[in-house]
């Protein structure tokens, strides 16, 4: 319990150290040159998300850009919607993405899709559940350009819209924001390389030369993969704050944060299984063990084992309850979120559980409405 007490300080310190010196997405002078974007955007079952993102896409100040709205099989109003605003603004490209091709990823083969289309001296990626503020695209090539990138991507704000997500993410940033801290990616002597899914963007040759979405076809975390790629390739990347410009849905209710949980694991799983247990054991003890040890404890007795065992727990659930409020105030969510906390560590170890006993039997994952045999799949290590 005092290890965990040491690896949440570690875990705290290493968050506000990352919020504190992450440089901003409009940190850059404004440039005079305008290359032209092409914004890929994948989307499957996404009536209730793709109006609003493309409305926002619609309304950015940038002069030069198009945007490549691939229907991906979707089973309900998505294609609909992308037609309508497609007949409103020449800007928009609808596509409708072909079957997918066995061993590929169903998002993986709507971006090539979307990448074949695209005319652009720069590609955008982006969600159907993301939202945008008018100036982003504008910053973003500012930031690319000046700072001479090849590959940038923005933190953007995750929003939490059910009571289980808003319980669970609070614990769960913590190691995303230090695992994949944005100094890390900066640093070039460091080999952690992720682009956030709701928002990277990257020259056209970049993208060409590093094999595309084709290379991470079969990878389950697409975007972690091929932002690990780009970095490990040698070229230029950058991560930004752009959590008061750009909005993504990290997960939607229950059911899509259990499978979303599960998608974490499964990949590392698959490339190294003892990697994979090892987390497993360590995000039990580091975000849920402690609150049960301290109930235990109480009801002990007096002895001192007893006593000793009460005050590191007690101290250890005190530390997790810290890390989840900090992040309540980086998230923007109300701090009696981080009140649920036990809970959300309940659902992480148990969704990670999950997530490695389907790896182990090698059957398949579940990910927007689909079904993929993740048999003889090699995914790259990215954590």
């Amino acid at each position: 319990m005092l290890g965990v007490c040491v690896g949440w300080a570690v875990l705290l310190h290493g968050t506000v150290q990352s919020f504190r010196l992450t440089p901003h997405i409009s940190g850059s002078p404004k440039i005079d040159t305008a290359p032209k974007v092409s914004i890929i955007l994948p989307a499957r079952n996404e009536e209730a998300f793709i109006g609003r993102c493309l409305h926002s896409l619609t309304k950015q100040d940038y002069p030069n850009y198009e945007i490549i709205a691939i229907n991906d099989s979707s089973e309900d109003a998505t294609g609909e919607i992308i037609r309508k605003y497609a007949a409103q603004d020449p800007r928009i490209i609808p596509v409708d993405a072909k079957s997918k091709p066995d061993n590929w990823m169903g998002k993986n083969w709507a971006c090539i899709e979307g990448y074949e289309r695209a005319t652009g001296e720069l590609l955008l990626f982006t969600d159907a559940d993301t939202t945008f503020a008018p100036d982003i695209i504008s910053k973003a090539v500012n930031r690319l350009i000046s700072d001479k990138l090849d590959a940038l991507t923005a933190i953007p704000r995750l929003l939490t819209n059910d009571p289980w997500t808003r319980a669970t993410l609070p614990v769960l940033a913590a190691f995303l924001h230090t695992q994949f801290s944005a100094l890390k990616v900066n640093d070039s002597k460091k080999t952690t390389g992720y682009f956030y899914g709701s928002f990277f963007v990257m020259r056209r040759e970049t993208y060409e030369e590093v094999g595309t979405h084709k290379i991470v076809r079969q990878e389950i975390v697409e975007d972690a993969a091929l932002g690990r790629i780009v970095k490990g390739s040698g070229y230029k990347m950058r991560m930004v704050r752009a959590d008061d410009m750009v909005d993504a849905v990290w997960a939607r209710d229950g059911p899509t944060l259990w499978n979303a949980l599960k998608r974490l694991i499964v990949p590392v799983y698959l490339h190294d299984r003892k990697m994979a247990l090892g987390i497993l054991a360590s995000g039990a003890f580091l975000m849920l063990l402690p609150f049960p040890l301290a109930a235990y404890s109480a009801l002990a007795g007096t002895a001192t084992s007893a006593l000793a065992l009460l005050g590191s727990s007690l101290a250890a659930s005190l530390m997790i309850l810290c890390g989840a409020v900090v992040e309540t105030k980086i998230l923007r969510i109300k701090i009696k979120h981080a009140l649920a906390c036990p809970v959300g560590g309940a659902i992480i170890v148990g969704g990670f559980l999950a997530g490695a006993i389907r790896a182990g039997g090698k059957n398949s994952v579940s990910w927007r409405n689909r079904d993929y045999t993740i048999k003889d799949h090699v995914q790259r290590r990215i954590m």
